[in-house]
């Protein structure tokens, strides 16, 4: 795969290629392999937008969804979504200390310039709340094990999902190869009375979306506590808003 004649057209200069891991409707990802060698070959920087998907690395299972994104130069990650901490809690990795530096840091004669790394150079913030503690805690907590297997157990929910939505006989529109579910229920008008009425009994939390122009059901497997139990119970919550 290579970008469209528009786009090569369009490179010149400093060029960002931005991908991504883990569409937070799919869970798809971007062809990392073939679009990244040709960002080198133009020069480019390539940043990955791995909200949900990056973690997918972390699994064996699901690691080939993101084979060659480590080719990237910097990534982007939430850890909120599969990592289950606060809101706020993001991730930036960048391969080159200096171009981050350059980027973010900020200079003041109130501002201490005598260290040798000073944390609030290296974000978009000069001040925030600890959340790096929060991450830390989780990952030590699980481990690489428990991070994995916390991956493969809620993508297979996500499938067991998908599949009673099936035999429900409501459409599934995407591929789920991660943990994300996008479910149509005939037209515009349905679907959003189906989520309106989940919403309103409350067993599970599912939201709207737009989906290659459809209006659509949102599904996202990501708590760290659900179990198969939970998606029987779900599924069936569903079925009776869909009456």
């Amino acid at each position: 795969m290579t970008p469209s004649s528009d786009v090569r057209s369009s490179l010149s200069g400093p060029v960002i290629v931005c991908l991504q891991a883990g569409n937070v409707n799919s869970g798809a990802s971007d062809p990392f392999v073939p679009l990244i060698t040709w960002a080198r070959e133009q020069g480019a920087w390539v940043h990955v937008d791995g909200a949900f998907g990056l973690w997918a690395a972390a699994c064996p299972a699901t690691a080939v969804q993101v084979a060659g994104v480590t080719d990237a130069d910097s990534w982007a990650t939430d850890a909120h979504k599969w990592l289950n901490t606060q809101y706020d809690c993001g991730v930036a990795l960048v391969r080159d200390a200096a171009a981050l530096a350059a980027a973010m840091e900020a200079s003041a004669a109130y501002l201490p310039g005598d260290v040798s790394r000073q944390p609030m150079h290296f974000t978009p913030q000069s001040s925030q709340r600890a959340r790096g503690v929060e991450v830390w805690a989780v990952l030590a907590a699980l481990g690489r094990d428990g991070v994995a297997a916390l991956l493969d157990r809620t993508c297979r929910l996500a499938r067991r999902f998908a599949d009673g939505m099936r035999e429900a006989g409501f459409g599934v529109l995407n591929d789920v190869v991660l943990n994300q579910v996008v479910v149509d229920f005939g037209n515009a008008a349905r679907t959003e009375s189906v989520i309106a009425a989940i919403q309103r009994e409350g067993t599970c939390w599912c939201g709207p979306t737009a989906w290659h122009g459809r209006t659509a059901m949102r599904v996202s497997v990501s708590g760290w506590h659900t179990a198969d139990d939970d998606i029987d119970t779900s599924i069936a919550a569903v079925r009776a808003a869909s009456r």
